[in-house]
């Protein structure tokens, strides 16, 4: 059997033993990467590759950043800074027709970027927003696809810890990930607030204007929420500069998420024992998908699988922009039934040296990738955040959710579009540092 084969087999293996078997994705690549690499070399190979890639990945210094974000994320989560974003929101754009949807939107994006967990975010502002858009006679479906199309936009606004893996992976720098990301970002929330307006022009019963507010009550609502903003310019400006690393902006970050609590007092010691348990659940779950896919991507390596693809998708009879679009379309079909995460881990090593070979910029494939596969959370059959959202709205059937994720897809695609057509969108801020 040759390489190519085997290569192709173990692929297949695993896809098989994430959806028949339903084994968890990191133990899963590990378990199939250890394999594959025992036929191609020898079982003893294979162990000493098992024992230097896991004793190499738990003690890398670069993966402390991703429980030090995590653990930012828990902590604005738990005290509560989630309404204090929706109500600032509502406040300045409420009164335009749809502005409660516009402000579902911002509010998602803003807690998403601190929380960094899709799930968390859809499930907390559809307790949030969605009993104050169904007060003001909010059409359902237009609420529930404000709420789950925002809730992705946490994979690319920084501090996004899908873009530190994604950095991890590709030897990239992480502060340029996430200013990339901060301009994609900011163009897809514009994008969806957009599609608000638009379909709230064309059915103005969708979304009735809401109560108008004074500029002192705009400013009184900021409390409370602009210490979030400060604690973001912090994060973001001290990686610009190159006052801190990384892992020390995480550090600065979870400190000041903390002090932030303790000041105004929303922080009780069972929330915060809950945030230390959550980091630790899902900072745990996190290292094993990336020590499970260091193996897998060994295995690839010795088949050399990545690089014969990357050899023959250059020498198609297509354009770079042909073949990116097909690249990205796997991208969106592996992302309405795998989770982004480790869809990415999966991929990377397949797709990364093609986009090279091509002569894509890295940061710019590395964040417009991430576009793609939020475009995948909420689509079906997975769409895990639409489910999330369909499942807390309980007087919402789940069909109607969908269709209202439906109508914000457009903007997901123009998105895509826009970037693949001035790569300057997302790489002029990284070439600024």
């Amino acid at each position: 059997m040759s390489l190519s084969l085997i290569g192709i087999t173990g692929i297949l293996l695993l896809l098989v033993i994430l959806f028949v078997f339903g084994m968890p994705v990191g133990f899963a690549m590990g378990l199939v990467g250890f394999i594959g690499f025992s036929v191609v070399i020898s079982l003893d190979a294979g162990f000493n590759m098992l024992a230097t890639v896991t004793w190499d990945t738990f003690s890398k210094y670069g993966l402390t950043v991703i429980p030090l974000f995590i653990f930012m994320g828990q902590v604005a989560f738990y005290s509560g800074v989630n309404e204090k974003l929706y109500t600032a929101a509502y406040t300045w754009v409420g009164h335009i027709r749809g502005g409660i949807a516009m402000a579902t939107v911002l509010a998602c994006s803003a807690f998403a970027a601190i929380c960094g967990s899709n799930a968390a975010t859809a499930a907390t502002m559809t307790t949030v927003a969605l009993p104050q858009m169904n007060k003001y006679n909010y059409e359902p479906m237009l609420s529930t696809g404000a709420i789950a199309c925002g809730s992705t936009l946490g994979v690319v606004i920084p501090p996004s810890v899908v873009l530190i893996i994604i950095g991890l992976s590709t030897e990239q720098s992480i502060a340029k990930l996430f200013y990339g990301g901060l301009t994609a970002g900011i163009l897809l929330a514009s994008l969806l607030t957009a599609t608000v307006y638009v379909l709230c022009t064309l059915h103005p019963s969708w979304g009735p204007i809401g109560k108008k507010t004074t500029f002192k009550e705009k400013i009184l609502s900021l409390a409370g929420a602009v210490e979030m903003l400060i604690l973001f310019l912090v994060v973001m400006l001290g990686l610009y500069f190159g006052f801190f690393t990384p892992t020390e902006a995480g550090a600065i970050g979870s400190f000041f998420a903390v002090a932030i609590a303790l000041v105004q007092r929303s922080l009780s010691w069972k929330n915060f024992k809950s945030s230390v348990y959550d980091t630790l659940r899902i900072s745990c779950m996190v290292i094993v998908i990336i020590t499970g896919a260091m193996i897998f991507g060994r295995f690839l390596a010795i088949t050399r699988i990545p690089f014969d693809i990357a050899d023959w998708v250059v020498t198609l009879p297509f354009s770079k922009l042909t073949i990116m679009g097909i690249i990205f379309l796997i991208y969106i079909i592996g992302g309405a039934v795998m989770d982004a995460l480790a869809l990415l881990l999966i991929t990377i090593p397949i797709f990364f040296p093609v986009a090279m070979e091509l002569g894509y910029d890295p940061i710019w494939f590395g964040v417009t990738i991430t576009i793609v596969t939020t475009l995948g959370a909420v689509t079906p059959p997975v769409g895990a955040t639409t489910y999330v959202v369909g499942g807390m709205a309980k007087d919402v059937p789940l069909e109607r959710v969908f269709q209202g994720v439906a109508y914000f897809l457009p903007a997901y695609i123009l998105c895509i579009i826009l970037m693949m057509l001035f790569p300057k969108v997302v790489l002029f801020l990284p070439n600024l540092l």
